[in-house]
């Protein structure tokens, strides 16, 4: 069984659209990633950050974690994101939470990102690095820009297998990762790119738990709308329930899996 076939600008677009949209942000939280902030606080720790740190943050979205790194680690975070709308709102976050003189925001695609070589001491990636049509161009990008010596940590979702057909939607619908891939296929992709000493760490259970939530609160807001509490135009309540609930299967049978991946520049 494969995938529908999706072109690269259309999962860009996807996505786009997706984490600018407050439906998103109201069944997948602030963080948009499974485990939150204190997930991204791991990956902090696991890339050793401090004060003396320039950090990239790839695909930042809303700037969640761009602000939490700052805050819990006091380095200086620029995130990059291809939508205007999530910078504005994300500069706007980070000015209210009285962490402007350590973080900004531009926009800057993954791909191609807008920075000389050798300008970070880490770069982040949190839930993202899956829905990038070009996986390899966007590793060497990012091993491209990171000083030596530094780091790279992933955290994204993994599959593996063929997922049921009635997945298709929901992986794009909620997190734009359809094509997520084994978590041996990133460490490729990393070590292609120059990385060495690859580590892993397995997170499933806190994909258990965001997908979890995801279906509650789509019964909730179902709910709501049938009580006309709140519209949804055009909204599939049945269809987006059912997927949720496919989806947690899949997770809890272990044909999707969330992990933490880190690497060095030599």
């Amino acid at each position: 069984m494969s995938q529908v076939p999706v072109s690269p600008q259309e999962v860009k677009s996807c996505c786009v659209d997706l984490y600018s949209n407050d439906l998103a942000k109201l069944l997948v939280g602030e963080s948009f990633h499974p485990g939150g902030v204190e997930l991204t606080e791991r990956l902090g720790r696991l890339l050793e950050l401090g004060p003396q740190h320039r950090v990239l943050d790839v695909a930042a979205g809303l700037g969640t974690s761009a602000i939490h790194l700052a805050q819990r680690f006091s380095c200086r975070v620029i995130g990059v994101d291809l939508s205007s709308a999530n910078v504005e709102r994300a500069t706007a976050a980070a000015e209210a939470a009285g962490v402007a003189h350590l973080v900004s925001f531009e926009i800057g695609d993954a791909e191609g990102l807008p920075f000389p070589p050798a300008s970070f001491d880490a770069v982040v990636c949190e839930c993202a690095f899956c829905t990038f049509p070009d996986k390899p161009t966007a590793a060497l990008e990012m091993t491209r820009v990171l000083r030596q010596g530094g780091m790279v940590g992933i955290s994204d979702l993994t599959r593996n297998g063929d997922l049921p057909p009635e997945l298709q939607g929901i992986l794009a619908w909620v997190a734009c990762v359809g094509d997520a891939g084994p978590v041996d296929t990133y460490r490729t992709h990393l070590t292609q790119a120059g990385l060495r000493s690859v580590v892993v760490e397995n997170h499933d259970q806190a994909l258990v738990e965001m997908v979890e939530g995801i279906r509650l609160k789509l019964m909730a807001a179902s709910l709501m709308v049938a009580l006309k509490k709140v519209e949804w135009p055009g909204g599939d309540w049945k269809t987006a329930r059912d997927m949720a609930a496919s989806a947690l299967q899949e997770v809890r049978q272990g044909h999707l899996g969330y992990s933490i991946l880190t690497a060095a520049k030599p």
